[in-house]
């Protein structure tokens, strides 16, 4: 049923009611990336704590000059809350940087952080995915992989 919801999501996400379709270029797709997407459903009294908490993680990123995560916002249909997309690893060359703004903002780390951030959630799931990418693309990677 999440797949459902998601799928739907994502369709969604990609035509918004009353938006015109421009017509479809062939522009070369940059290579697709690792991410992790993340579902959520908040903690009863908590949607306000973790939103806050997601706020001060992405202020982290800015202060280390990385993007903030994508925040997506239960509108109709399954039951979870939020869903964050953002990428699976961080940059080594952004890794103290964004150690030090971590610290810099007193945010929790370790077991800390999994403590309290678990506070805020009622039910998740994680899932990593490479992308955005095109079915033509994606198909035209098993050909290479045979080469």
């Amino acid at each position: 049923m999440m797949r459902n919801a998601f799928a739907a999501l994502l369709i969604a996400c990609a035509a918004p009611a009353g938006a015109q379709t421009a017509p479809v270029q062939s522009a070369p797709s940059p290579a697709p990336t690792r991410l992790i997407v993340e579902i959520y459903r908040i903690a009863p009294g908590q949607h306000t704590a973790f939103l806050e908490a997601i706020a001060s993680y992405d202020e982290a990123n800015r202060r280390a000059g990385l993007p903030p995560r994508q925040l997506y916002v239960h509108s109709e249909g399954a039951d979870w809350d939020f869903m964050l997309i953002q990428p699976a690893e961080t940059p080594e060359n952004k890794r103290a940087a964004l150690d030090a703004a971590w610290q810099e903002l007193g945010l929790p780390s370790g077991a800390d952080f999994f403590l309290q951030f678990r506070t805020y959630i009622a039910e998740h799931s994680d899932t990593f995915v490479r992308g955005p990418t095109t079915a033509a693309d994606f198909l035209a990677t098993r050909a290479q992989a045979r080469r």
